[in-house]
Formats: structure tokens, C-alpha cells, sequence
């Protein structure tokens, strides 16, 4: 019996191992089908055509107006003859279509590619400029999300310091004072919020990045008054007296400059700018500030 059950067991091994090495083989097989049918298929999608003819014909779809088609055109050159001279100038003009059709993640793409793979090279520049084109166009209200300003403002500075005499970045000075005045706008909304609750830490470190980092914009005056009531509401007087001054030595006639002025005076202190205050160093730069205790006039 015991002989038998024996056989028996070996019977079922064999017929499982059996099993599994048609299976596996099965397997093997569907995969080399797969491979081949995919190369296949690569293959297919690559053009035959010489790149300065699919060059032509991208560039006649674009200047028809048909500019997802002309990326696209674009696209399959730079992946049918990679290394043709044409292919360099298609990734980037793949980019401009894919702006012109509105299609922004795809022009965003193309263009990174090509600032990644060709890097200081002619049309650098206009690789740059579509990206900061793309996210500008999607600059949000200040109360919204501002990630696409700040990628924005990223672009654009990078045309300025690193391409400063393209055409692009000649454009970029008037972009570049939108976006950090968008920037800043979000900030005061922000501290403004904090100043209500009377989350006067938070507010302060709002209002600090509009006078730190945006002092060209619209807002910074704002900023420095309400830096004044903060610190003057926290007991903090120097730094209170510092923004005054800040604000007096370069807004003389703002509104924002004689509150900041009447609301210290009424707490028996003047505007004078300490010179170890983060205020006075951040403002060092800007020719008109001085340290001193300025009056209102």
C-alpha cells in the first residue's frame, strides 16, 4: 500500500512540475510576443521622411495655424532623426506650438526638456520665455494659490540674469513687477487675516516678506505700518520705531508714513531706525534710507 501511494504522490509531482514548465514556457512566450509587438510598434511610429521635410511641413502647419498638429509634427521629427540638425530647434518649437494652442502642460514639458538638455545655447532663451509665458498666464488673484506666479517670477529672473541681452528678457522687467506685486498682494491679505485674529506673530512674518523681499511693489508702504502697529502692540518699541523711520525716510508723503508716524507719537516715541534691526539691513541698499529719526513734516 504503501509502495502504491508512493507511485501515486510521484504521479502528481511530475504531472504539476509538467504543469508549471508549460505554463512558465507559455509565459516566456507571451512575453517575447509582447517585446516583438512592441518594437513593432515603436518602429512603426518612427517617420521615414528626411527631417528638413518634416521640418517644412511642421513649420507650414504652424504658420496655418495649426499648432497642436505642428507640435506634434514637431515632436515626431525630434524623435524620428534625434541627432539631425533640425531636431535641436524642434523640441524648443514643439514648446512655442504647444503654447500657441493653449495646450500649457505640453509647452511647459517641451520646453523644460529642452533647457535641460541644451542648455545656454541660442534658443535657450525663447525655451525660458515659453515657460514663464505658460505659468504667467496662469497667475491667480492674490487671495488664490500662487505657485504658478512664483514659477513665473523664476523664469523671468533667470531670462534676466542669465540671457540679459535676448528680447525675452528685455520684455521681462514689466512681468517680473506684476508678479512680485501679485506676490506681495497675497502676503498682505494674509497678514491682514493674522492682524484681525490678533495673530500678531504671524502677521509680522507676512508683512515681513512684503518689506524683505517685495520693496518695489505697491504694497511695502502698507507693510511698514502694519510692522509699526504689531510691534507696537507686543511691546516691542525699537522695532516699532525702526519701521516708522523705514517707511518716513523713504514714503515722506505717504498717508501710511503719517499714521505710522501719529500712532507711535501717541505711545510717547518717535520713528528712529535701530541699526541691528532686520528692517534697517533689509533697506541698506536703497539709496534714500538713512538711519535717523525723520518727522513728519
Amino acid at each position: 500500500m504503501r509502495s502504491g501511494a508512493g507511485m501515486g504522490g510521484q504521479n502528481i509531482i511530475a504531472a504539476s512540475v509538467k504543469g508549471l514548465t508549460v505554463a512558465l514556457l507559455l509565459g516566456i512566450a507571451a512575453v517575447l510576443a509582447a517585446c516583438g509587438g512592441s518594437s513593432s510598434d515603436m518602429q512603426s511610429m518612427l517617420s521615414t521622411d528626411p527631417p528638413e521635410k518634416m521640418y517644412a511641413e511642421a513649420d507650414s502647419l504652424m504658420s496655418r495655424g495649426k499648432f497642436e498638429d505642428a507640435a506634434k509634427k514637431f515632436e515626431d521629427l525630434d524623435r524620428s532623426h534625434p541627432y539631425a540638425p533640425e531636431a535641436r530647434r524642434a523640441v524648443v518649437l514643439a514648446a512655442f506650438a504647444y503654447y500657441k494652442a493653449g495646450k500649457m502642460p505640453e509647452a511647459i514639458a517641451s520646453a523644460e526638456r529642452y533647457t535641460t538638455m541644451h542648455p545656454g545655447t541660442k534658443d535657450a532663451p525663447l525655451a525660458h520665455h515659453i515657460i514663464a509665458s505658460a505659468y504667467f498666464d496662469d497667475i491667480k488673484t492674490p487671495n488664490r494659490d500662487q505657485a504658478p506666479t512664483r514659477k513665473a517670477l523664476e523664469q523671468l529672473k533667470i531670462l534676466k540674469q542669465r540671457y540679459p541681452d535676448s528680447q525675452y528678457a528685455k520684455d521681462a522687467d514689466n512681468r517680473i513687477r506684476i508678479a512680485e506685486d501679485n506676490l506681495a498682494a497675497s502676503e498682505m491679505e494674509v497678514g491682514r487675516y493674522y492682524l484681525e485674529k490678533k495673530n500678531y506673530v504671524a502677521a509680522i512674518n507676512r508683512f515681513k516678506t512684503v518689506v524683505a523681499e517685495y520693496q518695489t511693489t505697491r504694497h511695502v508702504e502698507e507693510a511698514l505700518y502694519r510692522l509699526t502697529e504689531c510691534y507696537l502692540t507686543l511691546g516691542i518699541n525699537n522695532e516699532a520705531q525702526t519701521a516708522a523711520a523705514v517707511l518716513g525716510h523713504n514714503f515722506p508723503q505717504s498717508k501710511w508714513y503719517k499714521d505710522a508716524y501719529a500712532l507711535v507719537q501717541s505711545n510717547g516715541l518717535s520713528p528712529n531706525a535701530d541699526g541691528d534691526s532686520w528692517m534697517t539691513k533689509a533697506w541698506k541698499a536703497v539709496p534714500k534710507f538713512s538711519l535717523g529719526g525723520p518727522s513728519a513734516g
